[in-house]
């Protein structure tokens, strides 16, 4: 015979069918209801089997609904401040939107997603930092694309000043986690840097089971972001509540692989009377979104999300890059391939026996060139950015700490260290005993191979130098993100002249463009989406022409007749080497797609060899036109490839992959 049962028992232990809409109730009316069983056995009534199991699942369900259900409080959401601003437009609306802030009771903490400043430069972080310390409140902070792409610092600066590049922290039981996203120092797709990727990784398995997760990343986690896969496939497998992202400038609801999005607006004014942020208000069962203007106070609600334990669906299928492509054009073997720990923005240097490259952790690693096995690593106190040069048994880079390191080949042994005021980020060029390296204290030295003493010092900069120079008749000519390129004396460093495009924009310098130079003319390809043609013995602006829809990437050919492009819509395109004016020669489609990485075109034994934005490297015939093979290596940017042979090709990723190609066929 059952236990005894009343209707008010049956009232407190609702039906299955109730316990579907448990997210409706709060954490204290569950408890109440437990508390109030409890007290109805313990008054000596009985309980009988199937309201025990009732009871047990209460208590099942409660223990993984309590960390979202914490209780209502409210954050600030701040994304794209842009501080920079040639008026101060940019600084007073986030002054403006702190003030506000600090005027309301209830805030719990501010978070920024990204382009908190305009380029990322020394001065401009440290102004940001000083107006975002007048908060009397918590905030935490993650970088945007104008924070790292153009950073004279590579990115390191960020993390001076603001302590770290990603947080992790917890509220109320529920667990906010933002990284940074890149790209770094190069124009490129944004990219979550490896040495982040493993970093959450850590950080997810500290979360408690159930925990509530919301994930902060300045780019949206979809395409925009060439690895944003690898984020969605971890954050499906935790009870990630909602992602909040910056980058469009715009309020906006998202869903991310069926995750709940949410974009955030630029804190900016733009052509409006005042900027704005948006308040976030944590409820039982809704995260609710408001757009607040700082001056008038005028809150307008625009959005919300539906909190409750997330189960989404394991093995559901969604779009992620495509490797068949690159087995269309067989004709290319992978010798060897290396996936490094931190992501890796420049071209390696090799030996007969070494090949050498640095990352953005900071370590100089040297693989065997026979197998990719490693050899040995130096420790440099800053990321590296710089492509290595090598001569004779030495091999030479520039470091994000300032430094410019001499390692000895064989054994990665420090012969010198040349210390400068600020991160080299230039590659270096090496002739004879001189090598020439920029910085990003607006110099750029000559120094002895030997010794790494000083030979010349040009100060005449106004920005930092990413790339690497052409050395023509007695020329060292660069450029750098202050607008110019440069000619100096390669024997004395003193300045012969400097060129401009006319344009106050310093996102349009000639910084990441490697120049060429064929009977007395030097080419440039800029983010203006020009090829200049420039007279080498006075910076003459011989002719410019925009018919390629070119931006950085260029190349020319062996014989100097033609110098090569690559275009922002899946084209190469070809002009006449002359002092005259030139319309594109020909063009060609290679199938890479939508393209913007700096990556050079590099001609060898009658092919074109160069990589793109998402992972593939090509060899094309620049005589018929055609695709000769292309490969993909992963789905990130491809540094300038190291073409050791018409048949051997090195190449390095920005998400940390090294490989050496071998083609079968020439």
């Amino acid at each position: 015979m059952g236990a005894e049962s009343t209707p008010a028992a049956d009232e407190l232990l609702f039906s299955f069918r109730e316990f579907h809409t448990l997210k409706l109730h709060t954490v204290s009316e569950i408890s109440i209801i437990i508390e109030n069983i409890f007290l109805y056995s313990l008054r000596g009534k009985k309980v009988n089997w199937l309201m025990k199991q009732r009871l047990l699942l209460l208590l099942f369900i409660i223990s993984f609904t309590g960390h979202a259900q914490q209780g209502n409080f409210r954050f600030a959401f701040i994304s794209d401040t842009h501080i920079g601003s040639p008026n101060g437009s940019a600084e007073e609306d986030l002054r403006r939107s702190i003030r506000d802030i600090n005027a309301q009771k209830d805030i719990a903490f501010v978070v920024l997603t990204g382009d908190i400043t305009e380029m990322g430069t020394n001065e401009e972080l440290k102004l940001a930092r000083q107006i975002l310390d007048s908060l009397g409140l918590k905030w935490y902070i993650i970088p945007g694309n104008h924070d790292t792409g153009w950073s004279e610092s590579g990115g390191d600066m960020f993390k001076t000043v603001f302590g770290a590049d990603k947080f992790s922290f917890e509220f109320n039981g529920i667990r906010f986690i933002g990284c940074a996203s890149g790209p770094y120092v190069r124009m490129s797709d944004g990219h979550v840097p490896r040495d982040a990727v493993n970093w959450l990784d850590e950080e997810l398995k500290t979360l408690k089971a159930g925990q509530p997760l919301v994930f902060l990343n300045h780019y949206p986690i979809d395409e925009g972001l060439d690895n944003w896969y690898e984020i969605t496939d971890r954050l499906r497998n935790y009870n990630t509540q909602v992602i909040l992202c910056g980058h469009g400038h715009a309020n906006k609801a998202m869903n991310f692989e069926d995750i709940p999005g949410v974009m955030g607006r630029s804190n900016l004014r733009a052509k409006a009377a005042e900027g704005g942020y948006n308040l976030v208000e944590w409820k039982n069962d809704s995260l609710l979104f408001t757009e607040r203007k700082p001056v008038t106070g005028t809150e307008t609600r625009w959005t919300s999300v539906l909190l409750g334990q997330r189960h989404y669906q394991a093995g559901k299928i969604f779009k992620r890059p495509d490797y068949s492509l690159a087995q269309q054009k067989p004709g290319v073997n992978v010798k060897w391939s290396i996936s490094d720990e931190a992501n890796i923005i420049s071209t390696p240097a090799y030996t007969k026996d070494r090949v050498i490259v640095g990352n953005q952790l900071g370590h100089i690693n040297a693989y065997d060139y026979s197998n990719g096995k490693k050899k040995w690593s130096f420790h440099a106190a800053g990321a590296v950015f710089s492509s290595p040069a090598i001569a004779g048994n030495r091999v030479i880079l520039g470091s994000a700490d300032s430094s410019v390191y001499c390692l000895d080949t064989r054994k990665g042994k420090l012969l010198w260290r040349y210390k400068t005021s600020a991160a080299v980020l230039g590659a270096p060029l090496i002739n004879g005993d001189t090598v020439f390296i920029g910085g990003s204290d607006h110099h750029y030295r000559a120094l002895r191979v030997s010794d790494g003493s000083l030979i010349w010092d040009f100060d005449g900069l106004q920005g930092p130098v990413v790339s690497k120079p052409l050395l023509a008749e007695g020329k060292l000519i660069f450029g750098a993100w202050d607008r110019h390129l440069y000619a100096v004396s390669s024997a004395t460093g003193q300045l012969i002249w400097k060129w401009n495009n006319g344009s106050s924009v310093r996102n349009y310098s000639p910084a990441s463009c490697i120049p060429v130079a064929s009977d007395g003319v030097v080419y440039i390809m800029a983010p203006d989406r020009f090829v200049t043609a420039i007279d080498l013995l006075d910076g003459t602006t011989l002719w410019r022409n925009k018919d390629g829809g070119v931006r950085e990437s260029i190349g020319i050919s062996a014989d100097g007749k033609w110098i090569y492009g690559k275009s922002m819509q899946d084209t190469i395109v070809a002009y006449a080497a002359s002092r005259n004016k030139q319309a594109a020669a020909w063009k060609m489609h290679a199938g890479f797609g939508y393209e913007h990485a700096p990556s050079m075109l590099i001609e060898k034994d009658g092919q074109v060899f160069f990589g793109t934005r998402s992972g593939q490297v090509f060899s094309i015939n620049p005589l018929s036109r055609q695709v000769n093979w292309r490969y993909k290596i992963d789905n990130s940017m491809v540094n300038t490839v190291q073409v050791v042979d018409a048949k051997h090709i090195l190449a390095a990723t920005m998400d940390g992959k090294i490989v050496l190609l071998e083609a079968m066929n020439e």
